[in-house]
Formats: C-alpha cells, sequence, structure tokens
C-alpha cells in the first residue's frame, strides 16, 4: 500500500515546473527527506523516463555534461492525480482508525 509514495512526492515535486535530479535531491532534503540518497533520486527518475512518465530536455552545464531537465507530459499528470487520489483515500482511513478505531459511524 505504501509502496510508490517517493514516486508520487517526485511527481509533485516535477509538475510545479522544469527541474533537474540534484534539484529535486535538495528539494526532498528540505522537505525533512534527509534520508534519501541521490542515487535513489536518480534511479526513481530512471523509472519515470522508462515509464513514459516525464518529458526531458538536455541542457548545458557549467559544471560538466549536459543535465536532464523534467517536466510532466500527460501520462506524468494522470499518473501524479492517481497517487493524490489513492493517498486522499489511505489518509482517511488512518484518520478513521486513528480517532473512531475504524468505525465509521460512532
Amino acid at each position: 500500500m505504501l509502496k510508490g509514495i517517493l514516486e508520487g512526492i517526485v511527481l509533485e515535486i516535477i509538475s510545479r515546473g522544469e527541474i533537474y535530479g540534484y534539484e529535486i535531491t535538495k528539494k526532498l532534503h528540505a522537505l525533512g527527506f534527509q534520508g534519501i540518497a541521490e542515487a535513489t533520486v536518480y534511479a526513481l527518475l530512471l523509472r519515470l523516463e522508462k515509464n513514459k512518465l516525464v518529458h526531458i530536455t538536455k541542457k548545458p552545464s557549467d559544471m560538466g555534461p549536459p543535465r536532464k531537465f523534467y517536466t510532466l507530459n500527460e501520462r506524468g499528470f494522470e499518473e501524479l492525480a492517481a497517487f493524490w487520489a489513492k493517498w486522499d483515500f489511505l489518509s482517511e482511513r488512518i484518520h478513521l482508525l486513528r480517532t473512531n478505531g475504524g468505525e465509521k459511524n460512532v
């Protein structure tokens, strides 16, 4: 059930505008996810690319080879919407469990 949370978070970050991998890692760390390694983010970005959820543009970099910049494509936005729908369902059920022991009409 919890599988895919990091993917949803990264999709949300990419949905805010064009961004490259290291920036995504920095945003995750700023959000408090310091334990997430850069390699994990790049592996996830590769998976998003293979699943055709992102559009990629390569741009020159002063720091070395060209950087890949990511934006969501239509499929990416659909996947993000599905993630948030699953998240809302999960969040509601956890709230019900926490407040009413899982009973809807208590």
